[in-house]
């Protein structure tokens, strides 16, 4: 189980690490022991609006060959949605059988042509921008089978936890809850 977390400038650090930290769980807890992942991106270096920097364990690689892909939000995603480089580059995991957003993530997926026909959710402030690509959800998470978003921030734990339940199962998402202290 391959899974790409994709990273870029100006987006929301706990967007990334919210999904990342649950979903590595199930590695480290034993849970899915073949699972790996890289952290991908355009650069070698990105940073959130405040100056949080994260380095990219992939660098320009197309994002094919991964079982998963966990994009953020953040303020980055506003330019990036009409970034053909960028968008060019997500459409190259266009076979990945899961794909995963967090807030306005999912204004990225819907630029790459993940959304058509389905449903998602983003930031409330976002809103008005997602319906450009499909139909909008109010729930905190939407899982449309290959495609599950998340809202805002905060609902980043909540998609991890979310797709440790679909990889692993409901028991595997329980403990792995129990250990983080999450009580949502």
């Amino acid at each position: 189980m391959r899974v790409a977390f994709v990273i870029f400038e100006r987006m929301t650090a706990l967007d990334f690490v919210g999904a990342y930290d649950p979903v590595m769980r199930l590695k480290t807890m034993l849970f899915r022991p073949d699972l790996s992942w890289d952290v991908c991106a355009l650069s070698d270096e990105v940073r959130d609006p405040v100056g949080l920097s994260f380095r990219a364990t992939r660098v320009g690689q197309p994002l094919e060959g991964y079982d998963l892909l966990i994009l953020p939000g953040g303020y980055g995603t506003r330019e990036l949605k009409s970034d053909e480089k960028f968008v060019g580059w997500l459409r190259t995991a266009r076979n990945c059988p899961l794909k995963a957003s967090v807030c306005t993530g999912s204004l990225l997926l819907g630029a790459a042509g993940f959304l058509k026909g389905r449903t998602a959710t983003t930031h409330p402030s976002a809103v008005e921008e997602l319906k450009k690509f499909c139909a909008v959800s109010e729930r905190r998470v939407v899982d449309e089978g290959d495609v599950v978003t998340a809202g805002g921030v905060t609902a980043a734990i909540d998609l991890g936890l979310h797709l440790c339940e679909r990889l692993a199962g409901a028991e595997a998402r329980e403990k792995i809850r129990r250990q983080m202290d999450y009580r949502r």
